[in-house]
């Protein structure tokens, strides 16, 4: 068997739908990037149910294929055995390089024994509530209490206050006064400046940065940092102006970089 280079894996990520938050489901690719890139993802559930809205919202939008699970008995579902078939059929295929799971279920524990018999790494994200045996069978348990949540935005509210009429002799009774000029149309930025940089990819760039590992002075190499992104977001640099990540991260003001030997790029966050 050819030995499997850290970072180049292909992993698959099965999600106990039920009994994990698609809270942390960015946090969790972002961590998995250290395997490989996460190109299976599955989460397996019942669909039915209210509880699961936020992961049938999230499937759509990172490609997770559902998989459906009947509650065929009240009080117990299929979830467990189908993550294990599964689980069981991609490591037969000898095309999956590591494991990633999303639950604090201890049933997954003999599952995540077998993997590792294989030589395959697994890695478990989970509550701390997660039994002691299944956090010590994996590769690495993750506290996902720990993890950055993802931040969902809260739409405001269209509703205006209420004004009230203006009394005679009253200051809102005077005519308005005309409103002042509207400013200048800003101009829009030229591409490759990095003021068109959308937000969510410095977060992104943020969190990747924050997970790698540093050097004694605090710099990271890019390569993994851009394939820790790339697990998350389907995001090209050409969208935003530039040719390569170096010239877009250059040009972002929360960090700063060199060129070492090689030409290898490394960043280092600053603000």
């Amino acid at each position: 068997m050819p030995m499997r280079q850290e970072g180049r894996g292909n992993i698959a990520l099965l999600i106990d739908a039920d009994n994990a938050s698609a809270a942390h489901f960015d946090a969790v690719m972002t961590v998995l990037a250290e395997l490989g890139t996460v190109n299976i993802r599955r989460a397996y559930g019942n669909w039915n149910k209210a509880t699961l809205k936020t992961w049938a919202a999230l499937s759509v939008a990172q490609a997770i294929e559902p998989q459906q699970q009947f509650d065929l008995t009240k009080g117990k579902n299929a979830t467990d055995m189908k993550m294990t078939i599964d689980a069981m059929d991609l490591l037969s295929s000898g095309r999956v390089d590591g494991f990633g799971l999303m639950s604090s279920d201890s049933d997954f524990t003999p599952l995540v024994t077998r993997l590792r018999q294989d030589g395959i790494p697994v890695y478990g994200f989970g509550n701390t509530n997660a039994p002691e045996g299944f956090r010590r069978a994996c590769t690495r348990f993750i506290d996902v209490a720990a993890l950055r949540p993802v931040e969902v935005p809260v739409a405001k509210s269209a509703a205006t206050p209420k004004k009230k009429a203006p009394t005679k002799g009253s200051e809102a009774a005077r005519p308005a006064a005309a409103p002042p000029p509207p400013p200048p149309a800003a101009t829009a930025a030229p591409a490759g400046t990095g003021a068109a940089v959308d937000p969510e990819v410095v977060r992104l760039l943020i969190d990747a940065y924050d997970e790698a590992k540093r050097d004694e002075r605090g710099f990271v190499a890019l390569g993994p940092v851009g394939q820790r992104v790339g697990n998350r977001s389907s995001f090209d640099v050409r969208n935003y102006g530039f040719k390569r990540l170096s010239d877009l991260v250059a040009a972002i003001p929360n960090f700063t970089s060199e060129v070492r030997e090689g030409g290898q790029t490394w960043i280092k966050r600053i603000r």
